[in-house]
C-alpha cells in the first residue's frame, strides 16, 4: 500500500514538474495576484490530471480508440484553446489585478476554472500518463480497487504538492516585481504559450 502512495505521488510529480503552459500560468498568476490564485490555478490542472487518470484506469480501450479517430480535430481545437490563453494573458494588464489583500472569490473560482479548461484540452495527456504507468509499473492486475483510488488520490497529492511548493517560491519573489516587470512577464508568458500552442497547430496540419 505505501508503495502504490509513493509511486501515485511520483507520478503526480512527473506530470506537474514539466514547465509546461499550466507551469507558466501558475507562476505568471502568482505574480500578478498572489499566491492563492496561481494554487487555484494549479488545483484546476490537477483536477483535470484526476479525471485523465480515471479514464485511463477505467475506460482506457474506449478513449484510445476515440482519440485515435478524432485525432486531427483534438488537436487542432486544443492548439487553438492554448493560442487564445497565450493571447489573453500577453494582453492582461498587470496595474487592474487583485491586490493581495483584496478578496475577490470569483476570480479565484475563474483561475481554477480556466485552468482546469486548459489542461482538459489536450486529451492526449493520456499517453503521456499510459507511457508513466507502465514505466513505473503503478498499477498491476492483482491491485485492488481500494489500492488504485489509493493511487489515483497520491497522484493528486503528489501534484498538488509541486503547485503549493512553486507558488510559494514564486511569491517569496513577487514584492520584489514592479508593474513593469509583470508587464513584461505576462507578455513572454502570453508569448510562450501561445508559441507552444501555434507549434502545436501546425504540426496538426502537417
Amino acid at each position: 500500500m505505501l508503495e502504490i502512495i509513493l509511486k501515485g505521488i511520483l507520478i503526480g510529480l512527473c506530470i506537474s514538474v514539466p514547465v509546461g503552459p499550466i507551469g507558466m500560468l501558475v507562476i505568471q498568476r502568482t505574480l500578478n495576484r498572489g499566491r492563492k490564485f496561481g494554487i487555484a490555478t494549479g488545483l484546476g490542472a490537477s483536477m483535470s490530471d484526476l479525471f485523465y487518470t480515471i479514464i485511463t484506469l477505467f475506460f482506457l480501450s474506449f478513449v484510445i480508440d476515440f482519440i485515435e479517430a478524432h485525432r486531427f480535430i483534438i488537436e487542432l481545437v486544443g492548439s487553438l484553446v492554448v493560442i487564445f490563453f497565450g493571447y489573453f494573458i500577453y494582453k492582461n494588464n498587470p496595474a487592474v489585478q487583485p491586490k493581495p489583500n483584496e478578496t475577490v472569490q470569483h476570480n479565484v473560482y475563474r483561475d481554477f476554472i480556466s485552468s482546469f479548461v486548459l489542461t482538459f484540452s489536450n486529451p492526449l495527456f493520456l499517453f503521456v500518463l499510459i507511457a508513466l504507468f507502465a514505466r513505473i509499473k503503478f498499477i498491476h492486475s492483482g491491485t485492488s480497487l481500494f489500492e488504485t483510488i489509493l493511487g489515483i488520490l497520491a497522484i493528486l497529492i503528489g501534484a498538488t504538492l509541486w503547485w503549493m511548493t512553486l507558488t510559494f517560491i514564486v511569491s517569496h519573489f513577487r514584492s520584489k516585481i514592479g508593474m513593469h516587470q509583470l508587464k513584461a512577464i505576462n507578455q513572454i508568458t502570453g508569448g510562450l504559450i501561445s508559441l507552444i500552442g501555434c507549434i502545436g497547430l501546425v504540426s496538426s496540419l502537417i
